[in-house]
């Protein structure tokens, strides 16, 4: 079961060293945290543990039944004494039947999830199920899936603040920020921030290809964007790569740090093929979070890849 650590104390993460093929980088370990409220959601939704909600008890999300969000979220209103209602597409037999990862976590931390694609909901999505179908109390409040919205601006620019007073105290000459992207919201607000210190970020698609995230970029009204790092290839979210595999395995093995295996190696396999453009700069990469989701898929892909 989580802990109740003060909410002041989920701020100034650690930066630590690292080594990695032709880059030397420093790591912002956002996965330390908070035990179970880490990472780039626990950014997104700091606004919602710091602020003053007393109206609210309980919150109404969505996504997959092992997204971070979910556990994320299932760990806030914990914290808060509230309710979470997620709602999913569906949740599979086996997940059911042998929970593990965000979904077994975010149970036990007393999280209702909700399967919308069935007679009981009239197999609607649950997206259009929370827009169209549901009538919230008056003391519930909805949060978008990933957190894509403004409430994310908050905890986002306080990590932007905490980067620019490590990079000024260490004198770090010719920064450059690098993380993935689901929908992109982390890796805008920093820009958003990061561009008035003539200081890049670059990110990659995760979710879907650059198009799709320019779209999210472009519906939280902004006027600038992050760079944008493309593979040769497209590269389809949640599908098992040989490639993502061995270049997490290699990042433990050189770092001694577990990074999360959905995101963070397209985000490495982008970096290493644009090493003549970012190896000669200060590379500041900032870690995900997401550990937890390691657990239901690093069996998978040691089942496809057992020789890797």
């Amino acid at each position: 079961m989580t802990d109740k650590t003060p909410v002041q104390s989920l701020t100034d993460s650690p930066v630590s060293s690292h080594q990695f093929g032709n880059y030397h980088f420093f790591l912002k370990r956002d996965d330390l945290l908070h035990p179970d409220f880490s990472g780039n959601k626990a950014r997104k939704f700091m606004a919602l543990l710091t602020g003053s909600f007393s109206h609210i008890n309980k919150l109404i999300g969505h996504g997959s039944p092992q997204a971070n969000s979910l556990y994320s979220l299932a760990a806030l209103t914990y914290m808060k004494g509230w309710q979470l209602d997620y709602y999913v597409d569906h949740v599979p037999d086996f997940i059911r039947q042998y929970p593990t990862g965000n979904y077994k976590a975010a149970l036990a931390l007393g999280a209702r999830i909700i399967s919308t694609n069935n007679a009981e909901y009239d197999f609607i999505s649950p997206e259009d199920y929370i827009r169209d179908k549901l009538e919230p109390e008056h003391d519930c409040l909805i949060v978008p899936e990933g957190g894509r919205s403004e409430l994310a601006k908050e905890g986002v620019t306080a990590l932007a603040n905490e980067l620019l007073q490590w990079i000024a105290e260490n004198q770090i000459v010719s920064p450059v920020i690098a993380l993935p992207s689901g929908t992109g919201t982390t890796a805008l607000y920093l820009h958003q921030v990061m561009e008035n210190h003539h200081i890049p970020v670059v990110t990659c698609a995760c979710v879907g290809g650059s198009d799709y995230l320019l779209q999210q970029f472009q519906s939280l009204k902004a006027q600038s964007y992050p760079k944008i790092l493309e593979l040769p290839k497209k590269h389809h979210f949640g599908k098992l790569y040989k490639e993502n595999y061995q270049i997490w395995l290699q990042l433990y093995r050189q770092t001694g740090i577990e990074f999360d295996l959905l995101y963070d190696p397209l985000m490495w396999r982008c970096l290493l093929q644009e090493t003549a453009a970012y190896s000669t700069m200060n590379l500041i990469y900032i870690h995900q979070g997401g550990i937890r989701g390691n657990e239901s898929m690093l069996p998978r892909y040691q089942r496809k890849y057992p020789g890797v």
